[in-house]
């Protein structure tokens, strides 16, 4: 199945915020034996993040959001994925329970009462309002959930402290059944000596003759320690790795280009 990541966030795009979630997923996923398919940043841009959603939805595949849940103006993510779906928004009662605890907990540390009534309490229980039919993803750091829709589409916060480990928890709770033994998903070689052009044939016959990997081709005109180069490699199904990788280090040698590094990732 094709996992996807959306980043969601003006702050993000104008550079107020580095993004830490790209490369977080990926981690994440590796441990696994997965790997991230697709992602991409969206503003806060409800419109747009609808016509994002519905695409998503609509392929079936499992997708990660980060971002956009928050009871603020700016926050857009829980209202556009009720459009997406075509489905009104409630209020979950387990996170209305959560959320309720946590302005206890609040209240407790600065010494006041809270009012289940008070103004502010209504609004921060718009953070426990989900497209109906949701179920809730677990937040161990201040007990705000995230929500799930359709058990493949999950919806976190864009604080890395709490989005993390809540997708984290969501591999290990909701798809434990996709994880993959890990061992050598990537073997490449550093090629100097020749073109893309020139190797791309070589490239077309591995991929045709070992299904389940892919091969692929990273140029370099300045690097700092083998120059100009092509990281030439395959990846995939280990099963087949070894013999691919051969296969396609035998046909480099063959072209009559130099092998300089071999890697193994």
């Amino acid at each position: 199945m094709n996992i996807g990541l959306f980043i969601i966030g003006d702050e993000i795009l104008s550079g107020k915020r580095q993004d830490k979630h790209l490369s977080k997923v990926i981690e994440l996923l590796g441990a696994r034996g997965l790997s991230l398919a697709w992602a991409k940043y969206l503003g806060d841009d409800r419109d747009h993040l609808i016509r994002e959603f519905k695409a998503a939805f609509d392929s079936g595949e499992l997708f990660f959001s980060c971002g956009g849940i928050g009871a603020t103006p700016d926050d857009h993510t829980r209202q556009a994925a009720a459009a997406a779906l075509g489905r009104p928004l409630e209020l979950h009662p387990e996170a209305a329970e959560l959320i309720w605890e946590r302005i206890q907990q609040m209240a407790a540390e600065q010494g006041t009462t809270p009012e289940r009534d008070h103004p502010d309490t209504h609004r921060r229980m718009e953070m426990g309002v989900f497209p109906q039919g949701a179920t809730i993803i677990p937040n161990p750091f201040n007990k705000i959930p995230g929500f799930s829709v359709g058990g493949r589409a999950h919806f976190v916060p864009g604080f890395p402290v709490m989005a993390h480990p809540m997708i984290e928890w969501v591999l290990d709770h909701c798809h434990a059944d996709l994880h993959r033994a890990v061992g050598t998903r990537e073997r490449s070689l550093i090629v100097q000596g020749a073109m893309e052009a020139s190797l791309t044939p070589l490239m077309e016959r591995i991929e045709a003759d070992f299904p389940g990997i892919k091969v692929f081709s990273l140029p370099s005109v300045d690097h700092p320690q083998w120059g100009r180069h092509i990281e030439l490699g395959v990846k995939g199904d280990a099963a087949a790795m070894d013999e691919a990788y051969a296969a396609l280090r035998a046909g480099v040698v063959q072209f009559g280009a130099t092998v300089s590094t071999e890697l193994v990732r």
